[in-house]
């Protein structure tokens, strides 16, 4: 009676990320806090607009 062979693939260790290597070298967080700073900017600025114009209910 023939037996079958096992074969076994190796598992390989699970990637450990450090702090300095989960971010990458080039990018830091400079983009997303000028998205952040730029958004809020225009939510000011249309809220100003609106108080100066004396809109009202539309908030609602």
């Amino acid at each position: 009676m023939p037996k079958a062979a096992r074969i076994f693939s190796p598992i390989s260790a699970p990637t450990i990320y450090t702090e300095k290597s989960a971010i990458p070298a080039k990018r830091s967080g400079m983009s997303e806090l000028v998205a952040v700073a730029l958004f809020s900017g225009i939510g000011l600025f249309v809220s100003l607009v609106a108080v100066i114009l004396g809109v009202q209910g539309v908030w609602f």
